[in-house]
């Protein structure tokens, strides 16, 4: 946070506020992902939705009162964590595949809903007249960098505090099997409601500001693949099993795609994921994060073993 900060001071290059936003960005979105998927094992396809809803509620909150953005996100954080607890009422009682393809469903229910939605500009999109001075800012996109500063920090502290208190090792034993947590007592479905009712906020806390950031939105760019994948690939890239691991995953991805963007091509991310995704599933299937514990435990017992005749003698 205190670098962050120091870099709204020092930096003035604008180009990277805006690389490093995105990368932001996608953090928050990676870990909240992860705290659904991740933690309980319930693959979410529908990431762009909780996105999105998270977006157009600020847009039509915006028109509609002429709010400022800080005033707005707390309600999209509202809808987008009712969006959670809904969905997750209707859909989590699926599993596997069928989970996840319900979840692609509302992802694809709502971009037509937002379509064929006038008020927020349809399917043409509408643009948002951002206003140029912020108090204690010099620009608007450093008074943003700092607001998902602060919302990637609080991501990553509220997925840290989940994996170790009891609603963490609940979602793990889910994880683990199902029917023998159940069998134990764990109120298995009322901890996955609350997980999908978290992911869901987180979501839309990310999603809110992004009208503002890019001063214009349609459903191609809120309802944007890229959204959706990246929220998959970057747990799986840094490793699912701990709340670092998407942190992880979203920085390096993250930083190889704007790199990519800048030097080649946009084009070239979706490519620069579908890639990494191969290698890590077939190299490191636990993640960056996994494979660091695993070689960890590897030297440990090296050290060990070279130390038992030492003893000995």
């Amino acid at each position: 946070m205190l670098a962050g900060l120091v870099f709204v001071w020092l930096g003035s290059n604008e180009f990277y506020f805006l690389a490093i936003y995105a990368v932001m960005q996608a953090t928050i979105m990676a870990t909240a992902w992860n705290i659904l998927a991740g933690f309980t094992g319930y693959v979410n396809f529908g990431s762009a939705a909780f996105f999105a809803i998270g977006a157009y509620t600020a847009v039509a909150l915006n028109k509609l009162t002429g709010l400022p953005l800080l005033v707005i996100m707390p309600a999209s954080a509202v809808v987008g964590g009712l969006l959670g607890l809904g969905a997750g009422y209707l859909t989590l009682r699926l599993r596997g595949v069928y989970f996840a393809i319900a979840t692609l469903a509302l992802a694809i229910v709502l971009e037509t809903f937002i379509a064929n939605w006038d008020y927020v500009g349809g399917a043409a999109g509408t643009y948002l007249i951002i206003t140029g001075d912020v108090f204690l800012f010099d620009t608007y996109i450093e008074f943003l960098f700092t607001l998902m500063l602060f919302l990637t920090i609080g991501a990553a502290a509220i997925a840290r505090y989940i994996q170790h208190s009891r609603l963490g090792r609940g979602l793990a034993a889910i994880r683990d099997d199902e029917i023998a947590a159940e069998c134990s007592g764990v109120p298995t479905l009322h901890l996955k409601l609350v997980s999908t009712t978290i992911m869901g906020a987180l979501m839309a806390l990310a999603g809110a500001p992004f009208p503002f950031f890019i001063s214009f939105i349609e459903p191609v760019s809120a309802f944007s693949l890229l959204i959706a994948v990246n929220a998959i690939a970057m747990p799986i890239i840094g490793g699912k099993s701990t709340w670092i691991g998407p942190v992880i995953g979203a920085l390096l991805l993250g930083s190889l795609q704007q790199a990519a963007t800048v030097t080649i091509s946009s084009e070239l991310n979706i490519l620069l994921v579908g890639v990494m995704l191969v290698v890590f599933v077939a190299l490191a299937p636990d993640g960056i994060v996994g494979l660091a514990q695993k070689l960890g435990r590897r030297a440990r017992r090296a050290a060990g073993a070279k130390m038992r005749p030492e003893a000995a003698e």
